[in-house]
């Protein structure tokens, strides 16, 4: 296994981890956050900040996680909700908000780049090649989030009634279902995993005022073609990972940047469905 296979199934991993919480608000809200960027930049500023004040680089994760959480239960409770009614309205609303945290972001700490300190230096011996050890680790993160989620929403009591409001919200309100507790928990836990996804890559990258923007994009991109599903999720990450990796190593990285989108649109335009088995 060479380092262009490890490139690839870390940048996948990666692409997930980025992804995961936008897909938990689609697929239960039927809501296109596009202030998943910015959640993903507040996420590598509290990153910056850890490392800044000398606290355990990994402890930035979950700090990041829970700021994002709060946030976005506040945030689903006085902006999302009373738009529920008016989907494109609330869509509109998250774009909004987008703005305004980068603004904030960048009067605060202005426009420069600023980088955090990694939580793992060096390399690793793996499979007869030297490995970037925490590229590795982020990799192994992502694997445990997928876990996770899988694990919630397969053998409890909110995967039990969020996998209800997915299929039919109306019928799942008539069963008793809170489909408004089951919403907020939804947004805050996407918020939660935008900036817990943030803090876990800065290291390996930078932050700035603009670091979610591209992010944003391709987590789109990757969630139109995967249909709501983990596995198809997982799926788009390694194809089309992979493809960002191979044409950034062999083309061009400035191509390889386009790579993404450019391979969701034709998947789109002959397959609407994606990778969805759905």
């Amino acid at each position: 296994m060479g380092v262009l296979t490890l490139d690839i199934l870390t940048t996948a991993a990666i692409l997930f981890a980025v992804a995961a919480g936008l897909m938990i608000i689609l697929g239960v809200m039927k809501l296109i956050n596009f202030a998943h960027g910015a959640f993903l930049t507040t996420g590598g500023y509290v990153a910056y900040l850890t490392g800044a004040a000398g606290i355990s680089p990994w402890l930035s994760i979950p700090l990041a996680g829970v700021l994002g959480m709060v946030a976005g239960l506040v945030i689903e409770r006085v902006i999302v909700r009373p738009l529920y009614a008016r989907p494109l309205d609330a869509i509109l609303a998250t774009w909004g908000l987008g703005i305004v945290i980068g603004q904030v972001i960048t009067l605060t700490f202005g426009r420069g780049v600023q980088f955090a300190p990694s939580p793992l230096s060096g390399t690793t011996a793996l499979f007869g090649v030297d490995y970037s050890a925490y590229r590795l680790a982020v990799a192994l993160i992502a694997v445990l989030i997928a876990g996770a989620l899988s694990a919630l929403l397969s053998f409890t009591r909110f995967g039990l009634n969020a996998r209800a409001v997915i299929m039919n919200e109306t019928l799942a309100r008539g069963l008793g279902i809170d489909s408004a507790k089951v919403r907020a928990i939804t947004f805050g836990m996407g918020a939660g995993l935008a900036c817990a996804a943030g803090a876990l890559i800065t290291p390996l990258l930078s932050v700035d005022p603009n670091m979610g923007l591209p992010w944003l994009v391709n987590s789109f991109m990757l969630v139109m073609i995967s249909g709501v599903s983990f596995p198809s999720l997982l799926i788009a990450s390694i194809v089309l990972g992979g493809a960002q990796v191979l044409v950034s190593t062999y083309v061009s990285p400035i191509l390889g940047g386009m790579t993404i989108v450019a391979l969701a649109a034709l998947v789109l335009r002959f397959n609407p469905r994606g990778f969805s088995r759905a």
